[in-house]
């Protein structure tokens, strides 16, 4: 939660899973997260639009994924593994978490993450292409 946040209106929300079966039921929801399968938790981040920078959606996603990428960071941190599992704007995927663990049609969950002990350790990577990169002028 110390993400940025647009005028620091925090509008994301996060469901902590835990439960081996309520994992499982989220690994059927999303067909990239069979690591949640093996994953010692997962974390659905949602945002409450009504919460959100001038109830906007795009500033809502931009928050939440600043959140996201903090997970990731501190899970890294503590020497676990994380992964960025895509929700929205998936309907399928939307629906099937808000049936599934009760989240209110007022709440938007964007995405998930499992987190757990990493089964592999790959060589760092970066994907810096300078082409993509444009000083001053386009």
């Amino acid at each position: 939660m110390a993400a940025p946040s647009a005028m620091a209106c925090d509008p994301w929300r996060f469901l902590v899973v835990r439960e081996r079966a309520d994992l499982d039921a989220l690994a059927e929801l999303l067909p990239y997260g069979q690591m949640l399968r093996q994953a010692a938790l997962g974390i659905v981040v949602c945002g409450d639009p009504a919460q959100a920078h001038r109830q906007e959606r795009s500033y809502l996603l931009q928050d939440c994924s600043a959140a996201v990428e903090n997970l990731l960071v501190a899970a890294h941190l503590l020497g676990l593994g994380a992964v960025w599992l895509g929700v929205h704007p998936n309907e399928d995927r939307v629906a099937g978490i808000r049936r599934q663990f009760g989240v209110p049609e007022t709440i938007l969950p964007v995405a998930a993450v499992a987190v757990g002990r990493p089964a592999e350790t790959p060589e760092p990577r970066t994907r810096f292409n300078p082409d993509f990169v444009h000083n001053g002028r386009w």
